[in-house]
C-alpha cells in the first residue's frame, strides 16, 4: 500500500511539473539621450515574460509597466504601475481607439505610414545556451528611422509560432504602433527573440538600446501574474504618461 500511495503522489507531482508555465527572463538597456533641451539618463531594466502552459495567456512585467494578454477573453491590458491604472483593449488591437483625442489622428497617420523590412542575414550566433539566426530590420515611420539586429532561436520549449503570431504581435502593435503589413513582415523572424540591438534616429539624435534573454525555464506562475493587480483604476484611454513609458 505504501508503494502505491507513493506512486500516486509521484504522478500528481509529475503532473504539476508538466502543467507549469514558461518564464522568460530578459534584461534591457537604453543609453542616455538629450533632446529638445531635456536629458534622459541611461536606463536598465529587468523584464519577466510569463506564458501559460496552454499558450492562451501571456504577461510581460517590468518595474514600471505590465502588458497582459488573455486570448480566451480576447483582451489585452496595459498597466501603469506608477499611477496604478490600466487600460483594457480588445484584440486585435487598434491602438488609435485608446489614445487621447488630440493624438489619435496623428498616430493614425503614423501607423499607416510605417514600413518594415526584415532580412535574414544567414549569419548565426551563440547567445547564452541558444543557437540563433541573425536578422536585419529596418523600420521607417514619418520622421524616425529604426535599424535593428535581431537574434532568434526555434530551440524553445513552447510553440514560438503561436506566441509570436497571436500574442507578441499584439504587444508590438500597441507599443510600436504597427499596422498589419508591418506585423506581417516581423513574422519573417523565425523563433523566439533572444537578443536585439536597436538604433533609432529622431530629429538628428540617435537612441540606442539592447535586450537579451538570460533564462527560459518552466515553473509554476505566481498567483495573479496574469491579472491586473487589485486596487488599480481602469481608464478608457491612455494618457501621455502611459505613452512615454512605452
Amino acid at each position: 500500500m505504501k508503494k502505491i500511495a507513493w506512486l500516486v503522489c509521484f504522478i500528481f507531482l509529475l503532473g504539476g511539473v508538466l502543467q507549469a508555465d514558461y518564464l522568460i527572463k530578459q534584461k534591457s538597456h537604453t543609453d542616455a539621450i538629450s533632446m529638445m533641451g531635456q536629458t534622459q539618463p541611461a536606463r536598465d531594466d529587468e523584464v519577466e515574460i510569463w506564458i501559460s502552459d496552454d499558450l492562451n495567456r501571456m504577461a510581460t512585467h517590468s518595474s514600471k509597466q505590465s502588458t497582459i494578454i488573455d486570448l480566451t477573453k480576447k483582451v489585452m491590458y496595459l498597466v501603469n504601475h506608477t499611477n496604478r491604472t490600466y487600460v483594457e483593449m480588445q484584440l486585435p488591437v487598434d491602438i488609435t481607439k485608446y489614445l487621447p483625442d488630440e493624438m489619435a489622428q496623428m498616430v493614425g497617420q503614423m501607423v499607416n505610414s510605417i514600413t518594415v523590412q526584415v532580412t535574414p542575414t544567414g549569419k548565426k550566433k551563440k547567445i547564452g545556451r541558444w543557437d540563433c539566426d541573425e536578422y536585419d530590420v529596418v523600420m521607417d515611420m514619418m520622421m524616425m528611422k529604426v535599424n535593428m539586429k535581431v537574434w532568434a532561436t526555434t530551440d524553445v520549449p513552447f510553440s514560438w509560432e503561436k506566441v509570436s503570431k497571436e500574442m507578441m504581435a499584439q504587444v508590438m502593435a500597441a507599443q510600436l504602433r504597427l499596422n498589419e503589413q508591418a506585423l506581417s513582415e516581423f513574422q519573417k523572424i523565425k523563433g523566439q527573440w533572444i537578443a536585439s540591438e536597436t538604433s533609432m534616429s529622431v530629429m538628428g539624435n540617435t537612441v540606442r538600446s539592447t535586450t537579451e534573454v538570460v533564462d527560459i525555464t518552466k515553473k509554476d506562475a505566481p498567483a495573479g501574474v496574469y491579472h491586473v493587480p487589485d486596487g488599480y483604476t481602469k481608464k478608457e484611454k491612455l494618457s501621455m504618461e502611459d505613452l512615454q513609458k512605452r
